[in-house]
Order: structure tokens, then sequence, then C-alpha cells
């Protein structure tokens, strides 16, 4: 026994949970890695992998420029036109993507993030209040409903009650 405590701590089979006696336990700890959302990796072939401007961005050259049966240009003219389009696209796009990519993921980080706090801060908590509220004004509501009104309608229907009618039919 150690001097100053009036017992000792127990010590598990498998060692103290913070630090492990046996390696196998010591190996399970390590191995498990925290998952952060800061550093995840992106995948550079699938771009899009929820898929969100399929409909949208996938535009072709034959979804542009066609030429019906017909009126055909020469065939030297068509290939150099689909060549210029694609290319002219491609690296026009990745020109866009180099000036303006880092200072628009930065504005739309920023929109996001204010979203993201004033959700969570502002509109959930003043969501919840209200509720809170109308739960209160709705059982004084039900009292003063059930209070004047019941009776009152009770009332009518009971003098609508004794009213009967009949219908006759003459020919």
């Amino acid at each position: 026994m150690e001097r100053g405590f009036l017992y000792t701590a127990p010590v598990r089979e498998q060692g103290n949970i913070y630090k492990p006696n046996n390696k196998m336990m010591a190996d399970e700890l390590s191995e498990k890695a925290v998952h952060d959302v800061h550093t995840k990796e992106i995948d550079l072939v699938n771009r899009d992998p929820k898929h969100l401007n399929d409909d949208v961005v996938k535009i072709d050259f034959e979804d542009v420029i066609a030429e019906p049966e017909g009126t055909h240009s020469f065939d030297g003219i068509w290939k150099a036109s689909f060549t210029t389009f694609t290319v002219t696209k491609y690296w026009f796009y990745r020109l866009l993507s180099a000036i303006f990519g880092i200072p628009m993921a930065l504005i739309w980080g920023i929109y996001f993030a204010i979203l993201s706090f004033l959700h969570i801060w502002a509109v959930v908590p003043c969501i919840r209040s209200y509720l809170i509220e109308i739960q209160c004004i709705s059982r004084v509501y039900s009292i003063c409903i059930h209070t004047f009104c019941d009776p009152l309608f009770e009332a009518i229907g009971r003098v609508f009650s004794s009213i009967r009618a009949t219908v006759r039919k003459e020919i």
C-alpha cells in the first residue's frame, strides 16, 4: 500500500483504460484514427459524387451545334469546329476556375458559415421558443373555447334539435 492512501486503486487485468498493459489493446487504441472533416480526402477523379450538375452543365458540341440532313458543311470544317468548341470550352473553364475558383470558394464558404451560424444560433432557438410559447397560448385558447363556445353551441344544438322537418310529395 502506498503512503497517504487508504486503499490502492484496483488494477484491471487488461490494464487501465487510458494506459493499457497489453500490446493488443494499445494497438487497437492507436489504430482508431480520429475522423476530422477538415482534413477529409477529396476524390480527384469523381468530382461530383452527389451528381449536383448532371442535368445542367453536361453540354457537348452536339447539344449546341447540329447540321440537319441536306445542309452539311465540309468534313474538315465540321471536325475543326468540333475541336475548337471542345478545346475552347475545356481551357476557358480551367482559366476561369484558376482565376475565380479560390475567391468564389472563399465567398461561398463564408456564406454557408454565416447561414449555418444563423440557423444554429438564431433560427432553431426562435422556432423552439415559439413552439414553447404557442403551447401555453393554445392551452389558454382551448380553455376559452371550452368555457364560452361549448355551452353556446350546445344550446343552439338543443334549440335546433326540436325542429322536425317532413317532406311531402304531392302529385
